[in-house]
């Protein structure tokens, strides 16, 4: 499965999720519910998923932490925020790189709409 196929089914369990339970709950109930809805859909997803960083050739385990990472393909960020910021978005492009994935989401599950809260970043860009 492609990273846009995994990104698709990303986004309606997202939008799914969001219109039955509505904006501004935690992002660690918004994690647990996906994650699920992602695993029925016959996706593997790890949670809370350890991102190393790599100095001078040692590999540091107290790196990052990417929320959801979808098929070892995908990584997702989950907000619930008023407002998200340059800082979040710039976040998932740091995961992207020191995990050489391609394609991440920022989720803000604090949007009105979830559509307005779906920001897709590219290794290299953020769209």
């Amino acid at each position: 499965m492609t990273e846009n196929e995994i990104g698709r089914i990303v986004i309606d369990c997202a939008v799914r999720l969001h219109r039955d339970l509505g904006p501004g709950l935690l992002e660690s109930v918004y994690e647990t519910i996906l994650a699920h809805e992602l695993e029925g859909r016959g996706l593997r997803v790890k949670r809370q998923a350890l991102i190393p960083i790599t100095y001078k050739g040692i590999a540091f385990e107290e790196g990052f932490r990417a929320d959801l990472i979808v098929n070892d393909k995908v990584i997702l960020e989950l907000k619930s925020v008023e407002t998200v910021t340059k800082a979040h978005k710039k976040q998932v492009l740091t995961y992207l790189r020191l995990t050489g994935m391609k394609l991440g989401y920022l989720l803000n599950f604090g949007e009105a709409l979830m559509k307005n809260g779906i920001s897709r970043v590219l290794n290299g860009r953020i769209e």
